[in-house]
């Protein structure tokens, strides 16, 4: 099969195309046929060695996580899935992911895709919607008539997290750039608010969750907009005790796993129509290293998909 292959931690250009064996699946395991998969931060950061303390790659290494396929083989413990079944959800990142004509995935990290609509949008659904699922309904509890803020609104994450909290009943405010701020109240957000024009955690305070995907001084000034007793969550890196003290807030640092089930509620909204997937462009496999470049620079609005296969 062929697959991006990355040899040693490096920039966008490490990958390379090469022909390797197609793997063959344990006993809990599927090989999945990939049709469609995505790009996620996470995939450059893992990739550039910048979590190699906590997360170090195995090389030879294929990336990927989010994919869509067909289940070409499964093993012998799987009872779920069959071979011809279009499944969706998270490959085995870094030894067989999805970055490749065939990647393996656990079969609890997978569920029947969804029915209505593409299958280009549902391989950018696993991470991005997986992780605002798992936060804001799994974690927190989310309820209605609460209010959010969302830092970074217009990434893969904060896109998913406006609409799941939306369709929880809940008050939503984003922050984006200028140009992406009909894009996040197009997509449900209450406010949308400049963050390049002014101190923008001046504009907001007292919400009861505030999900942090942008880190670093972003981070430093979420704080003071939670009110007392209140939840700040940071996908990004560790908060600091000191200022959740201050301010009386439960502030974590969440690395946030998800699974089928999830994967289930997921394309349940989608085929309702109350989830959908903004898409940046779409790239052949080829193109994997500009795909990366792009998701680095953080310009991409919406998800970045990768095309395998038919």
């Amino acid at each position: 099969m062929k697959a991006a292959v990355i040899r040693e931690y490096g920039d966008a250009t490490v990958f390379k195309s090469e022909d390797i064996p197609t793997p063959e699946p344990g006993d809990t395991e599927v090989l999945v046929k990939v049709h469609f998969a995505s790009v996620n931060p996470f995939d450059y950061k893992v990739r550039a060695g910048y979590m190699k303390n906590r997360m170090p790659l195995k090389f030879p290494a294929i990336l990927g996580t989010d994919m869509i396929g067909t289940v070409e083989k499964a093993g012998s413990s799987v009872s779920k899935f069959k071979k011809g079944d279009l499944v969706f959800g998270k490959a085995n990142f870094g030894s067989n992911g999805s970055y490749a004509e065939y990647a393996l995935a656990k079969e609890s990290n997978i569920a029947q895709a969804p029915k209505n609509i593409p299958e280009r949008e549902s391989a950018g659904l696993p991470v991005a919607a997986g992780t605002a699922w798992t936060v804001l309904v799994d974690l927190v509890g989310l309820r209605k008539g609460q209010k959010v803020l969302i830092t970074g609104a217009s990434g893969g994450v904060g896109m998913m997290a406006i609409q799941i909290a939306k369709n929880i009943g809940a008050y939503v405010i984003g922050t984006a750039s200028k140009a992406n701020l009909q894009t996040i109240k197009a997509i449900g957000a209450d406010e949308a608010i400049d963050y390049t024009e002014g101190d923008f955690s001046e504009k907001v305070k007292d919400v009861d969750l505030l999900l942090d995907t942008v880190g670093g001084e972003t981070l430093s000034k979420a704080y003071k907009m939670v009110k007392k007793g209140g939840k700040l969550i940071s996908l990004t890196g560790p908060t600091d005790k000191a200022a959740a003290d201050k301010y009386g807030i439960d502030a974590q640092y969440l690395s946030v796993p998800s699974d089928g089930k999830t994967m289930e509620e997921l394309a349940k909204l989608a085929d309702s129509g109350k989830l959908k997937v903004i898409i940046d462009r779409e790239l052949p496999l080829e193109k994997i290293s500009e795909a990366h470049a792009l998701s680095e620079s953080r310009k991409a609005k919406g998800k970045i998909i990768i095309k395998i296969q038919s």
